[in-house]
């Protein structure tokens, strides 16, 4: 996409970006079951349902904007992947994707484990129940109150992201009087096809220890000298939204070449890999995203043929889909409040929320589709850029998108896989109020977490 440079960042008022589809969908009231959740359907006045349950009810009982999470769907993609990779293998939901205390008792009971990477996401995942042992601490700067409640509550692993971080972590665990197991995240020289700002696995970015130069051979030596640790394994993480494996491919590869090196040094053989995460998901009709069953197998195939060239056994395998299991099952609600026709353009259709509920477009250009839900139209498609309330030019929801010509004031729109990083990312800005996050099952819906309020706003504000 060209844009024209601007101190404050890029434009975001030009016209259709090169490449982007130039002709309106068949049929706008269509939504495809590829981006929508699985429940998601139109009754017979033209409304959206979800979980069976019409739009505009939701609407009136828990207001707008909000974002409305299929459990339903949810549990059934957890399940997806756990059965894919069977026991053979374990699957770490990625908790920054999306946390509350209702999401980790689903995990909990369709068999996943959790991964945080921080004091929060850690609190959050103890205090809904999920066993210590089923926890994985991430970050690339844990603090020392961070790292000692890990160890203290006997998390399954932490992933150490430095030299620092080694020292730190073992001096705490035999400060606790406890050996804590461990695994090293390595920067592998890989560049997933992704934003430069989802991309973690070339050598200049913050995370890891760079497989280059021999540094993630001198950390595992260093690792392996102190008592306080239990070495598991190595870490790799690529990227996100990834949908080509070639990736990965080349990741396992230069992992397992770590572990013979280790096998060759140390005379040991590490029972873990984790290849992380970062699999796409479809956020738009053009998006196509491998099935659980695919990834297991490519994944499972490509370890297997690298430790055999290795010599090595094969190691158990980890991996952390956390987008891919939560972004396609939730969709954000909004209202349109104006309409605004710019001749020769497109017309800006402004919602009641925007980049304090979804600040991804703005971050990351990330697209998005979008669609007329309160009803059904006849009308011809109007190109469109959906918009938000706050004041900045780069408050965009959907920057293009075909909506129907008669699109009003009062309307609902929603935009779909928004259950990924949305509300995890949400802010204050303007002092807007985070909306809540509503779960739909079987005809029934329940706030999981509350709209905030005035009143939270003013608590924190001491005066």
């Amino acid at each position: 996409m060209s844009r024209s440079a601007h101190p404050a960042g890029p434009r975001h008022a030009d016209v259709l970006p090169e490449g982007h589809y130039t002709a309106p969908p068949t049929d706008l009231n269509e939504l495809d079951p590829r981006v929508w959740s699985r429940t998601v359907a139109r009754d017979a006045d033209g409304a959206a349902t979800v979980g069976g349950i019409p739009v505009t009810r939701l609407a009136e009982e828990f207001g707008t904007p909000a974002y409305f999470l299929d459990e339903d769907d949810f549990r059934a993609r957890c399940r997806a992947w756990h059965d894919a990779f069977g026991g053979e293998a374990d699957v770490f939901y990625a908790g920054k994707a999306f946390l509350s205390r209702a999401v980790v008792r689903w995990l909990y009971e369709e068999g996943l484990n959790l991964d945080v990477c921080s004091g929060g996401e850690l609190a959050t995942a103890l205090a809904a129940g999920m066993p210590a042992e089923r926890i994985a601490l991430h970050g690339n700067n844990k603090s020392e109150a961070e790292i000692e409640r890990a160890v203290r509550e006997g998390v399954g692993r932490i992933v150490l992201d430095s030299f620092q971080e080694i020292v730190r972590v073992a001096h705490i665990a035999e400060k606790l009087g406890k050996r804590q197991r461990v695994q090293i995240r390595v920067t592998v020289g890989v560049e997933a096809h992704t934003h430069e700002f989802i991309a973690t696995a070339h050598e200049d970015q913050k995370f890891g220890i760079a497989l280059a130069d021999g540094q993630a051979a001198e950390a595992v030596r260093r690792v392996l000298k102190l008592d306080s640790l239990e070495l598991a394994g190595i870490h790799s993480h690529i990227g996100s939204q990834i949908f080509d494996m070639a990736g990965f491919e080349v990741s396992a590869r230069r992992v397992v070449g770590l572990l013979a090196e280790i096998r060759d040094e140390h005379g040991t053989e590490l029972p873990e890999i984790d290849l992380g995460g970062g699999l796409g998901i479809a956020y738009t009709s053009e998006d196509d995203p491998r099935e659980p069953h695919e990834i297991a197998k490519s994944l499972s195939d490509i370890v297997t043929r690298e430790c055999a060239a290795a010599g090595l056994a094969v190691p158990r395998i980890s991996v952390e889909p956390g987008r891919a299991i939560v972004g396609p099952t939730a969709f954000t609600l909004y209202e349109v409040g104006t309409v605004k026709e710019l001749s020769g353009l497109r017309t800006y259709v402004s919602v009641d929320g925007g980049m304090s509920d979804n600040i991804r477009t703005a971050l990351y250009d990330a697209e998005y589709t979008v669609a007329l839900v309160s009803r059904t139209s006849t009308a011809g498609p109007m190109l469109s850029r959906v918009v938000g309330k706050h004041c900045e030019s780069g408050d965009i929801v959907v920057r293009d998108a075909f909506l129907p010509a008669d699109l009003a004031t009062g309307d609902l729109l929603a935009v779909p896989a928004t259950g990924a990083y949305c509300r995890s990312m949400a802010s204050n800005y303007n002092h807007a109020l985070r909306p809540p996050v509503v779960a739909v099952k079987d005809g029934e819906a329940r706030v999981i977490m509350r709209r905030e309020t005035e009143e939270d706003l003013l608590r924190l504000d001491v005066g």
